[in-house]
């Protein structure tokens, strides 16, 4: 990583997005506040929730770039497959993350806790998983390497970015203007 060209990709997972039924605000959200760092988002990917896509290019792209930001697929439903496969990526085991899991207990009565739910406290197995806090819904994302798991929920996964930010590392700032000029593009 060097200081003037600090680069990051962002997967957007969910078959959700891939059906126009959600619509992603997150990268723009990454884009400008991670510009704003120094740090160019140089490629984004909108993928499906299948296991093997999403380990192949949290692969490809955390060797191609200095970070990499996952936006989806980390709740309690039977779709939100992303730990398992980030997990799968790293060649690690999943497991059910002590400090996640402590987290959610302090945060659900004990009526309310439930095993889809406490998957959300899952990540993948190593000493280097650093939870990434969630003031909002509690349930934790999680840093493994350069490679950073979030929320799909726009509010969430903004409320983990302020928490992971001060770990990042960034070049100069992008900044760009906007001209309005009233010719055909072409003439430009």
């Amino acid at each position: 990583m060097t200081e003037s060209n600090v680069t990051a990709a962002i997967i957007v997972i969910g078959n959700e997005v891939l059906s126009g039924r959600t619509q992603d605000v997150n990268v723009q959200f990454l884009a400008t506040n991670l510009g704003e760092m120094g740090i160019e988002i140089a490629e984004v990917r909108i993928i499906p929730d299948v296991a093997d896509e999403i380990a192949a290019v949290v692969n490809l792209l955390r060797e191609k770039h200095d970070y990499v930001f996952t936006t989806g697929g980390i709740g309690p439903t039977h779709d939100d497959i992303t730990t398992e496969s980030v997990s799968k990526a790293f060649g690690r085991s999943m497991i059910r993350n002590p400090e996640a899991e402590a987290i959610l207990l302090a945060n659900y009565k004990p009526e309310d806790v439930t095993e889809a739910r406490m998957r959300m406290a899952n990540t993948p197995d190593g000493d280097d998983v650093v939870l990434i806090h969630n003031p909002v819904s509690k349930a934790p994302g999680y840093q493994v390497e350069n490679v950073f798991v979030m929320a799909g929920v726009p509010r969430v996964m903004q409320a983990m970015f302020d928490d992971l930010k001060p770990r990042l590392k960034g070049g100069q700032p992008v900044s760009s203007r906007s001209v309005d000029a009233y010719i055909p593009e072409g003439l430009v």
